[in-house]
């Protein structure tokens, strides 16, 4: 886990435990039941589970079945009851935020070539966090459109069919040049460079990764224009941005991208940018929009160059679903 992220919730549990336990709170001899500290700690179970197994792996605690574990150590003569701990508050503040990006990347990927529903409890205990917090990544996909609720209230996702590939990037050919005019005295040289930079590096290559391409398309379509100062704009692009999220699994992540694929598009992108630099807001403007007109096509047919075999694997908290 990147060092900068919260640890998991097992990972948290196990801690937690591991202090009371060294440090006399919980003593030898006093039960630990899996659903009772899945209460404490406001979890599912499925993280207490893993941290109990990890106390045992680590001599501190033995399985004793269905009863739960007993706390390794000399026992007092009234002990062996279960062990009282109090309510425990665990750090969650940005678990929505560390798995959010995976949730979109799995539900886009497969939204792609049929309807899915999203279980929330296979998603919770896959991640290994709180109800709360897959309640708060699903608001926010259900808030830029991504998903929404059935009939019998289950999360699903309808398949992003070529027609509504078309409608979003008709929505993107009516905001993005507006948005572009707009942000475009606000936007630093720098920025405006580094982006030009990782288009040349490249083009010097023949082979593009799937990731490279990826970060090409957020420096203009999703940082630059994202820094627009009307929100509202900004706002209703964000439904388009279903549209960026599957192209690093649409392509072989071994062989990658052949360079005759983008090099259009990736010099367009540089010719935009370029205009940009010199502070010819309009031309970049007029220019991006001949860019979104030709970049359907191009969108669609690597979709179809790519077709189903592409695909990754569907996780366990995502199943086909039939409209």
């Amino acid at each position: 886990m990147d060092a900068n992220q919260i640890a998991s919730l097992s990972d948290q549990v196990r801690a937690r435990l591991e202090e009371l336990i060294r440090s006399g709170a919980i003593q030898p001899g006093e039960r630990l039941v899996e659903l009772q500290l899945a209460r404490v700690f406001a979890v599912s179970r499925s993280p207490v589970r893993r941290a109990l197994v990890e106390l045992e792996a680590g001599g501190l605690i033995t399985s004793q079945g269905r009863r739960g574990y007993l706390v390794n150590g000399e026992a007092r003569s009234d002990s062996g009851g279960s062990a009282h701990v109090d309510d425990i508050n665990l750090d969650q503040s940005r678990h929505w935020e560390r798995i959010y990006a995976s949730v979109e990347q799995d539900v886009l990927t497969q939204m792609l070539y049929q309807p899915i529903k999203i279980n929330e409890v296979r998603l919770a205990e896959h991640f290994e966090v709180s109800r709360t917090v897959t309640r708060d990544v699903l608001a926010r996909m259900h808030g830029l459109g991504l998903i929404a609720k059935s009939r019998s209230g289950a999360w699903i996702a309808n398949q992003l069919t070529s027609d509504t590939i078309r409608d979003l990037y008709e929505l993107r050919e009516l905001l993005e040049p507006r948005a572009l005019k707009l942000v475009a005295p606000r936007l630093e040289p720098r920025q405006i460079e580094q982006a030009k930079m990782r288009i040349r590096e490249i083009l010097r290559n023949e082979i593009v990764d799937g990731a490279s391409f990826d970060r090409i398309e957020r420096d203009l379509h999703i940082d630059i224009i994202g820094a627009c100062p009307n929100k509202e704009i900004v706002t209703a692009l964000k439904r388009t941005h279903v549209l960026f999220a599957p192209t690093r699994h649409l392509l072989d992540p071994v062989l990658g991208i052949p360079l005759s694929q983008i090099e259009d598009a990736l010099k367009e992108h540089l010719e935009i940018l370029e205009h940009l630099a010199s502070g010819s807001a309009k031309a970049a403007a007029d220019h991006l929009a001949a860019h979104l007109s030709g970049a359907i096509d191009r969108w669609l047919g690597r979709l179809d160059h790519a077709g189903p075999s592409c695909v990754t694997p569907m996780p366990v908290y995502l199943s086909a679903f039939k409209i």
